[in-house]
């Protein structure tokens, strides 16, 4: 979101503004947040390769899972690109993309298994499976760099299978995924996705999801064949009805309620409940009107 942001004259940081580095108070390429009720935000913080929580108003943060630096032991994380908070659980949903895993982790010490997602209790040194575990690889028990998350009220989880072209559904002690979008290999129709990043399902089971080489968002009804254009086109650009290499996250879809603002850069419903961003995704439970801003980049919260 550009810094001229007209609603909002001054930005608070939040997380870091104090350079590049390891210290609690700093960050190094942080790539995704998600704030919670109490306002905690959690990062992932990418050059660090760890998960970094802040409280409101503090000035540093606390690292919550993968404090043993970079590496693929069941400690550790090699460029985290994603975090949820999995409110059923009370735990950490993460992306471990150089590792090609996803994994569930308590909000303090954890552990995991390569390639696959797994449920934790505090405490517990060995985790339930939850999904993969069978290796890199193309088949419906497998990831190929999971790349963003969302949990439903039942525990299903969505992953973005980016090197797979889907996004796959795995439902509470399954043995193997579903295909809920995508799948149909690398393109530009609407049966096909190119890299998917962010994903968000709504009530009724409808996914959406950020193509990002085909610069568009689309949305997949619940057992569709096929998905549909929601934002966007099949060309890269600046225009009204592009996006350029979409990256968003959301957390509620209110359907046939959205605007454009800043340009093509960003959607917001019009009940003003939720930013959905060319460049991130935010949790927003509801707070008054603020901007924020960790390191460079600065988010709008409406």
């Amino acid at each position: 979101m550009s810094c001229n942001t007209p609603s909002v004259s001054i930005g608070l940081t939040v997380a870091g503004g104090h350079g590049e580095g390891l210290a609690l108070n700093q960050l190094s390429v942080p790539v995704s947040v998600f704030v919670d009720e109490d306002q905690t935000v959690y990062i992932a913080d990418f050059g660090n390769h760890c998960i970094v929580a802040w409280k409101h108003n503090t000035a540093s943060g606390q690292v919550v899972a993968g404090e043993n630096g970079k590496g693929n032991e069941n400690n550790q994380f090699s460029n985290p690109t994603d975090v949820i908070v999995d409110k059923e659980t009370d735990m950490l949903l993460i992306c471990d993309l150089n590792n090609c895993r996803v994994m569930r982790w308590p909000r303090h010490n954890g552990t995991s298994e390569e390639n696959d997602v797994r449920r934790y209790r505090m405490g517990e040194t060995n985790g339930t499976e939850v999904a993969g575990g069978n290796g890199v690889g193309d088949r419906l028990n497998q990831f190929n760099r999971p790349g963003y998350l969302f949990v439903n009220n039942e525990q299903s989880v969505y992953v973005s299978d980016s090197w797979n072209q889907c996004v796959m559904k795995w439902e509470k002690d399954a043995k193997e995924g579903i295909v809920a979008a995508g799948g149909h290999g690398q393109g530009n129709g609407l049966s096909q996705l190119y890299n998917p990043q962010g994903v968000v399902v709504d009530s009724s089971g409808t996914v959406y999801v950020a193509d990002v080489y085909n610069h568009r968002v689309m949305y997949w009804p619940k057992e569709a064949t096929q998905g549909t254009v929601l934002i966007g086109v099949n060309e890269l650009g600046e225009g009204a009805n592009q996006l350029n290499s979409p990256i968003p996250k959301q957390t509620k879809i209110f359907k046939n309620a959205f605007k454009r603002t800043n340009g093509n850069r960003d959607l917001r419903l019009r009940d003003r409940k939720l930013v959905f961003s060319a460049f991130t995704r935010i949790l927003i439970p509801k707070f008054k009107k603020r901007a924020f801003k960790h390191c460079k980049y600065k988010f709008l919260i409406v």
